[in-house]
């Protein structure tokens, strides 16, 4: 048998179909193929992902493909994928997840050797930063006051070069992607989960395959990691309680030590000023609950009204009501 595998044509997501596939060939002795998938996201490269309707554009005709029989499994940056999946659709396996923290680049920096405090000096007054994720915006703006948050997007050399050119003073990305893509010298600052905590599955590739298929579930269960499973598991549903999705101003961050989890959580308004964090710890086996608990103390302390907002101010933008 030879597992077709579905993913997104960026340099990104052809590393990381490369290395599920990598891993099956070692773990399995399966042949491997690579089908490239256009998505309607990747087609739309110069709109916000609020105008194009968020990151479910970025796998839609991929679990589409899933669905039909063209790909026998999907490979995604499980921080990418939709909370609820399409039915006859789940995510059978994750591999060792990368470091899960937010990134700052600055033009001509030192590697990695920045504290937080430094970067607030270095940057200045009135920094000009470079992100388009709305939970990165919300917390930042409490660490960089003054600061103006810009909308990026294309790829991670696309980026890049925009930071080099001028056009922003720093750049905040997934460290995950970076050190994939062989540019950890790139970062500057590697902002701790107490700064900025990371979005649900931050770091970890995931695997999505059809529900009713025995033997690719059999497959791809062989390269299943059990701690970056739990900590996907955990934070996933954290989202799932709150009821949030794409483009929230939603954080979490599940650390596992041996047999247990300790999930960090966070929901903000969009301009950060409200704020509302809670923390838990348990048992690796019990990853969901662990993670509906913390989404339930966080709306015991505000987060539904705070989320409602930011689902009313994202209505009024596209010009619908909510």
């Amino acid at each position: 048998m030879t597992l077709r595998i579905g993913t997104r044509g960026s340099e990104l997501a052809l590393f990381q179909a490369d290395a599920v596939a990598a891993q099956l060939r070692t773990k399995t002795g399966l042949a491997c193929e690579t089908v490239v998938i256009r998505t309607s996201g990747d087609k739309l490269a110069d709109a916000s992902l609020a105008q194009i309707g968020g990151k479910r554009l970025f796998v839609k005709e991929i679990e589409d493909a899933l669905l039909d029989g063209e790909i026998d499994l999907a490979v995604h940056s499980s921080k990418d994928m939709p909370v609820v999946l399409p039915e006859g659709l789940h995510i059978a396996g994750v591999l060792p997840r990368e470091d899960a923290r937010d990134a700052v680049i600055l033009s001509a920096a030192p590697s990695n050797s920045m504290s937080v405090e430094e970067l607030v000096s270095r940057l200045g007054a009135a920094p000009r930063i470079g992100t388009s994720s709305v939970r990165r915006t919300a917390q930042l703006a409490r660490v960089f006051a003054g600061a103006s948050f810009l909308p990026i997007r294309g790829n991670l050399g696309t980026r890049l070069r925009k930071l080099d050119a001028g056009e922003y003073d720093a750049l905040v990305l997934a460290s995950a992607g970076l050190i994939r893509l062989e540019q950890h010298a790139r970062i500057s600052a590697s902002l701790p989960v107490a700064a900025c905590v990371p979005a649900p599955g931050q770091g970890i590739i995931a695997v999505e395959i059809r529900a009713n298929d025995e033997n690719v579930a059999a497959a791809v269960a062989a390269i299943d990691d059990g701690h970056a499973r739990a900590a996907l598991d955990a934070e996933r549903a954290v989202v799932v309680k709150l009821g949030g999705g794409c483009q929230m101003p939603i954080g979490a961050h599940a650390a596992v030590d041996g047999g247990s989890l300790t999930l960090t959580a966070i929901v903000l308004s969009l301009d950060g000023r409200r704020a509302v964090r809670a923390e838990s710890r348990g048992a690796v086996h019990e990853a969901a609950r662990v993670g509906t608990a913390v989404a339930e103390d966080l709306l015991s302390r505000g987060a539904a009204e705070i989320l409602a907002d930011v689902q009313q101010a994202h209505a009024a933008v596209e010009g619908i009501q909510p």
